[in-house]
């Protein structure tokens, strides 16, 4: 069973979206082009889950098909592993869904097999999320109320990558910070299969401005096309890779 690269966006904020368009609407298009979009709010020790500007982040998970989770800095790393490896599976159970419906016929789900044969289609799932290969777009926001936060959120890039670099499957990482300078997102990071390299980076991050998360997911979502057609010019259009969803 092949299901081609699996592909994230993977959001690190703290807070309400002030700017451009709705970040759920736009989490939702990602999703229509295969993309899961990831969302970790970062709580202050005077928030608690009822934020009202943190309930953002499920709305932008829930229509991006991905995994959302509200945290304390502190646990900031296990919580990026934990949300990065949840949303595999959740993409692969999504795929393997779809295609017992085509063998199955439309109202057959995983949850619909009996226990042994559900059991099985899980040892799968996981042996997948092992071997499938994987993309994702960190987007760290970087608007004033993160700037005490930055070194946890690099931390926590450095543990996900080291945690991840077990897998068989391939991993790249790209990372974009919003507000850029000039435009809704800027490169910190260019698609790398590591990122211990981040400690280099992450200290020239500036902080400050406003929060354009729905502008920022519409470009971090753009990054995937740029990087396969780069990658099929180099191949002489011949992608080595397969982008496909679920």
């Amino acid at each position: 069973m092949k299901t081609g690269t699996l592909r994230q966006i993977l959001l690190i904020t703290d807070g309400c979206s002030n700017h451009g368009e709705d970040p759920a609407a736009t989490a939702a298009l990602a999703y229509q082009q295969g993309i899961a979009v990831n969302v970790i709010g970062i709580l202050d020790h005077d928030e608690t889950e009822e934020s009202s500007g943190l309930q953002e982040v499920e709305d932008i998970a829930l229509s991006g098909g991905g995994v959302s989770q509200l945290v304390y800095s502190e646990a900031l790393s296990q919580t990026v592993q934990m949300v990065t490896k949840q949303a595999m599976n959740q993409t692969l159970q999504g795929f393997v869904n779809k295609e017992l419906k085509q063998i199955l016929g439309e109202n057959h789900r995983l949850e619909d097999l009996d226990p042994e044969k559900r059991g099985e289609i899980i040892e799968v799932v996981e042996d997948l999320g092992e071997t499938s290969d994987l993309e994702v777009v960190i987007l760290v926001d970087t608007s004033a109320s993160m700037h005490h936060k930055l070194h946890m959120v690099k931390e926590a890039l450095i543990d996900l990558s080291i945690s991840l670099n077990a897998r068989i499957g391939k991993n790249r990482f790209a990372i974009y910070s919003f507000p850029g300078k000039r435009k809704s997102i800027q490169k910190v990071l260019d698609w790398t299969p590591k990122l211990e390299s981040v400690s280099s980076v992450f200290p020239k991050i500036t902080s400050g401005g406003i929060t354009p998360t729905g502008p920022a997911i519409r470009e971090a979502m753009y990054q995937f096309g740029k990087k396969s057609l780069l990658r099929s010019f180099r191949h002489g259009n011949e992608s080595d890779i397969e982008e496909t969803g679920f």
